[in-house]
């Protein structure tokens, strides 16, 4: 049986990552003229606002899935972090090698949250984090944002060049959707 939900975003590139990820499962994003304003603390804030947003103004029979990820730079105390995208402006690979010009502690991690809805309001969640750390250039052309720059924990390559395959069994978002996936069937 195949299960629909819909994700709460206007960003394909994140659509395709949770469908590799979550096998068994067709992703839609949601169709909404504005969504709301990334206004949370945390990670876990955003995503359930984004499936609290979806539930409200989406089809009632879905599965509504909401998804915040960014990047955690530990030279920058942790920044980017839920910032992230507005951090970066659409520069995600220029700004944080800015930022990190002359700095030799270049640990960094993605993290992801996933709040899932289900159509009878119970709330499940995900969460996925991939340790790396910044390279001093960017090299490949998979992915997107700061993919090109992010070398994963064990990886001498980025995940830019590691490509879509290695992306969704490995990437945060992929490791947010296993752990979705754990709860869902315990």
């Amino acid at each position: 049986m195949e299960l629909t939900a819909v994700l709460c975003s206007r960003n394909e590139h994140k659509r395709r990552e949770l469908e590799h990820a979550l096998p068994g499962w067709r992703i839609e994003l949601l169709e909404a003229d504005a969504y709301p304003a990334e206004e949370g603390e945390t990670f876990i804030e955003n995503a359930r606002a984004k499936a609290r947003f979806g539930r409200a103004v989406g089809p009632g029979d879905a599965w509504m899935l909401g998804e915040d990820s960014g990047l955690e730079v530990h030279a920058l105390g942790g920044g980017p972090g839920v910032e992230s995208a507005r951090w970066a402006r659409g520069r995600h690979v220029e700004r944080v090698l800015e930022a990190l010009h002359g700095v030799a502690d270049r640990r960094a991690r993605y993290v992801c949250e996933l709040v899932t809805l289900a159509p009878d309001g119970r709330e499940l969640r995900g969460t996925g984090i991939l340790e790396g750390r910044i390279a001093e250039a960017p090299a490949g052309s998979g992915g997107f944002g700061f993919d090109p720059v992010f070398v994963p924990k064990g990886e001498e390559r980025t995940v830019a060049q590691l490509g879509d395959e290695w992306k969704a069994r490995s990437s945060h978002r992929a490791r947010a959707a296993h752990a979705l996936l754990l709860v869902l069937t315990a």
